[in-house]
């Protein structure tokens, strides 16, 4: 009796202690457990506040793929090219108000005040000749218009007439000329009672010589043509006074004011 006494206490002793180890075992694997998520929160912390505080300064494209350009090649900046097409429509006006000042060669150059009056023998309404040495020692207006028996060559003749008592007054004769034939000028002086001489210059070379045949624009078409143009020459054959490119309104008047 006392032999199971012992063996029963023996194996609840042997159960105790096994049952220890196990509930020992079952804190230490909690307790690795435990650790394990503990360090791997900490690494996480640890390895995100590493990548705010170190940002890369250029990312690396990856591996077989192109590097993207920021600004493609052979474009400007959006900035520099806004710019430059502002520069440009600037310039733009700027170059049309140069255009429309600035005259033809031919028509800023020529014949000028205290120049000689270019010589000259050219036949008139009649088929006379008249030339510059018969004109010699007295002073004369000499002015070129296009074409007889137009509107404004009209009003520039009648104004002239209108005004030959004066010019007459002055001692100042009146001569037009243009390439028209003398049978032209004859219908065009009997049409409107004009009583000074017209001068046939069909060749042009006296247009030419006061550098009044020039190049022409009318509605984006060049063409050669007169430059109504007037030129006081004095007593000595020199050129006293030039108006090039006139109007025809006021101009009479302002060649009178000159005489």
């Amino acid at each position: 009796m006392a032999a199971k006494r012992n063996a029963k206490s023996a194996v609840k002793k042997s159960s105790r202690k096994s049952s220890g180890q196990v509930g020992a075992n079952k804190v230490a694997s909690a307790a690795k457990k435990t650790a394990k998520k503990t360090a791997k929160k900490t690494a996480k912390k640890t390895a995100k506040k590493t990548a705010k505080t170190t940002k890369p300064a250029v990312k690396q494209p990856k591996a077989g793929s192109p590097a993207k350009a920021k600004t493609p090649p052979g474009k400007a900046p959006a900035k520099s090219s806004q710019r430059s097409a502002k520069q440009a429509k600037s310039a733009k006006p700027a170059a049309k108000a140069a255009t429309k000042k600035s005259a033809p060669a031919s028509e800023a150059s020529g014949l000028g005040v205290g120049d000689r009056a270019p010589a000259f023998e050219l036949p008139d309404q009649d088929g006379k000749l008249v030339s510059s040495a018969s004109l010699a020692g007295e002073p004369y207006i000499i002015y070129f218009y296009p074409k007889d028996d137009t509107p404004g060559c009209t009003k520039e003749a009648c104004g002239f007439q209108a005004e030959q008592p004066a010019f007459r007054a002055a001692g100042v004769r009146v001569i037009g000329v243009s390439p028209d034939s003398p049978a032209r000028h004859t219908r065009f002086r009997e049409k409107y009672g004009l009583g000074f001489t017209l001068l046939s210059d069909a060749d042009k070379q006296l247009a030419e010589a006061y550098n009044v045949w020039v190049m022409k624009q009318n509605y984006g078409r060049q063409y050669m043509g007169i430059q109504r143009s007037t030129f006081l020459v004095d007593r000595n054959g020199v050129v006293a006074r030039v108006w090039r490119n006139v109007k025809v309104n006021g101009h009479v008047e302002a060649v009178l004011g000159a005489v």
